[in-house]
């Protein structure tokens, strides 16, 4: 199977590591899924990214009998549910699709509509700063988690060797985790954790390197993700956050997460995708997540705020 197409919907923090490297090497075998709006906005400005302009070719939902090989979902989490609807006309009996947003339900959602035949499991690891338009970040020091749920690095199926040949042609980053399941729930406790307490309080990440304060609500949401975690099967503890403290260290000391630049631009959160699933799934299995129902509770106030309901 080689990935001679590819459909990306979705160009923002996460779209944009693809896109460009995906274009240059596959010319007019990729495109860009949007319509109305945002179509238009990017056919007029096209897509900054480390100071260049770019401008892809789009295609609409309606468009049909030119399947993908490949679709890459980079949409919100709250945009999800019409994407699914969105790519119907890109889903061939071969497609596979990899669904990059932040969370650890994207994949099942995915999977009820097109099947689990079809669907990767993916998860990014990349500081992007989204500012006026432009986006900005280092693609040496991203990249991009996949595989099927379980991986034998000597064994790949053969889905996951197509993508893997796609990247490493276009000089995309990626690690293929053996236990997809367990990396995703890491990068969700590290996300929770992180973006939920720079969102809530307004600091930088650089605020986990000086602030104890910052780090108490950090870790204390972080063990409430694998407090969680633990009672669904999933294995993360105390050496996941360790890892994590080696990572944290390394991001730029005035960098965001995705939410609070969402804030800041005045734009809606992903709070449900993180805070909400933890306190959802916390009252399902009896895990107690007092930290993340002030996150989801404040962080719904400040949008409010933002928009003029209260």
């Amino acid at each position: 199977m080689k990935m001679k197409k590819v459909t990306l919907i979705g160009l923002g923090a996460m779209g944009v590591f693809f896109a460009p490297r995906i274009s240059e090497k596959l010319g007019a075998g990729f495109r860009i899924l949007a319509d109305g709006s945002r179509k238009e906005r990017l056919e007029h400005r096209g897509v900054t990214v480390n100071e260049v302009n770019y401008r892809f070719p789009i295609i609409t939902p309606d468009m049909e009998g030119d399947p993908a090989d490949l679709v890459i979902i980079a949409v919100k989490g709250y945009d999800l549910p019409q994407a699914i609807q969105d790519i119907r006309n890109q889903v061939g009996e071969n497609t596979l699709i990899l669904s990059v947003l932040n969370g650890v339900e994207s994949e099942k959602q995915v999977a009820e509509v097109y099947g689990a035949d079809h669907v990767l499991y993916s998860y990014m690891r990349i500081s992007v700063v989204m500012k006026d338009g432009k986006t900005s970040f280092d693609p040496s020091k991203g990249s991009i988690h996949f595989g099927d749920l379980k991986n034998d690095p000597d064994r790949l199926s053969p889905r996951v060797l197509a993508v893997k040949e796609l990247f490493d042609a276009c000089g995309i980053g990626y690690k293929i985790d053996e236990d997809m399941e367990r990396g995703l729930w890491f990068k969700f406790m590290c996300n929770v954790g992180e973006n939920m307490t720079c969102a809530m309080f307004g600091v930088p990440f650089g605020a986990f390197q000086k602030s104890a304060d910052a780090n108490y609500f950090r870790t204390a949401a972080m063990w409430e993700v694998i407090r969680v975690a633990n009672e669904l099967g999933i294995g993360i503890g105390q050496s996941d956050i360790d890892r994590q403290e080696h990572s944290i260290g390394r991001i730029p000391y005035n960098n965001k997460p995705s939410t609070l630049q969402d804030l800041e631009a005045g734009k809606r959160t992903e709070v449900d995708m993180f805070a909400g699933t933890v306190v959802r799934l916390g009252k399902e299995v009896g895990v107690e997540t007092p930290v993340c129902e002030m996150f989801l509770h404040g962080i719904h106030l400040i949008e409010d705020r933002l928009f003029g309901a209260v």
